[in-house]
């Protein structure tokens, strides 16, 4: 398939947004950042000297949006920045507004400058609520949810929720074309800080002290059950894929290996990465990954991402981590 290069507007400056911004310049495209306190210093680790233009501002800032989109002919945008877990229950007001109010900001910006492709990042956080039901199968995108006993069981997940159905009602109230990335667990390098669970998880057992012990105390950092491990390169993949997509009908996908893990085969996974390691367990996990209450058992449907998409995830957590350990 023949790609047309693109102006690509890019909400979030951190982790994902940056590896995304490399894929996009990679192939030719021209990248412009939106983000409220940019650390050009962790973006230059991934970035090097092709530093794109970056736009100093709020996503929730509806004036600048629409600004940056109409000065740099921007055709396409990956909407990325977002309040994560722990941001969120610190401050809830700012996170509920970056992540709810943001994203309707970039969906009216998309409207009124006539950006039909929006790619919104998601979580797969939104289907922890249905593991206290056994699971037929793969979670499909498309899952079965009693409105108010499983409802998001946390205020991340229930942001997430809620940009999903607003970009839905865009598609369908004004013709916008957006794709709905639900990512899984992200791990990923660049020389910034990572604040989300499986980042500070797998920074917990890849940097151990002077005798070689890595110690894990925080419950929610294990779980019980299984859970999905993706690399930050291939979500960037994911989201580069989803700019592409010619008829992406489904409109919600999961961006996950389609493979689950026991918390033992993650830390045995570190061990293999790290030789040497040794894990001081403190905790007993009795819940599912991040304090949600329930254990996961079955993995996520990717067909979807792979049918309509043309993706799926290629990098196996062992070589994840063993790349983020030579970043640290």
């Amino acid at each position: 398939m023949t790609v047309v290069a693109r102006t690509v507007l890019i909400t979030g400056g951190g982790l994902v947004g940056t590896h995304t911004a490399r894929l996009l310049q990679e192939r030719g495209d021209r990248v412009i950042v939106v983000e409220r306190a940019p650390n050009r210093e962790a973006m230059a680790s991934i970035l090097g000297a092709a530093m794109p233009r970056i736009v100093v501002g709020s996503v929730t800032d509806l004036p600048l949006l629409r600004a940056a989109i109409a000065e740099e002919g921007v055709n396409a945008i990956v909407h990325t920045a977002a309040a994560l877990s722990t941001a969120i229950r610190a401050a809830p007001p700012d996170g509920i507004a970056t992540n709810i109010l943001g994203t309707t900001a970039v969906l009216e910006a998309a409207r009124l400058g006539g950006v039909a492709r929006v790619v919104v990042a998601s979580s797969a956080t939104v289907t922890y609520a249905v593991f206290d039901q056994p699971a037929d199968g793969a979670y499909r995108e498309d899952f079965a949810c009693r409105i108010l006993s499983q409802r998001p069981r946390s205020l991340y997940a229930a942001t997430k929720l809620a940009g999903e159905h607003l970009a839905l009602l865009y598609a369908d109230l004004y013709r916008l074309d957006p794709v709905i990335l639900r990512y899984a667990a992200v791990i990923g390098f660049w020389r910034g800080p990572d604040n989300s669970v499986p980042g500070r998880l797998a920074r917990t057992v890849l940097q151990p002290d002077a005798a070689g012990r890595a110690v894990i105390d925080d419950p929610l950092l294990g779980w019980d059950g299984v859970e999905d491990f993706v690399d930050v390169r291939d979500v960037a993949a994911a989201n580069v894929a989803a700019i592409d997509a010619a008829q992406p009908a489904q409109r919600v996908y999961h961006v996950a290996t389609g493979r689950t893990l026991t918390f033992a085969e993650f830390l045995a996974a570190a061990q293999a990465a790290l030789p040497g390691l040794r894990i001081d367990l403190r905790i007993t996990p009795r819940a599912g990954f991040a304090g949600f209450p329930h254990a996961r058992t079955q993995p996520f449907d990717v067909s979807g991402a792979a049918r309509e998409l043309g993706f799926r995830a290629e990098i196996a957590l062992r070589d994840t981590l063993a790349e983020l350990r030579r970043w640290l």
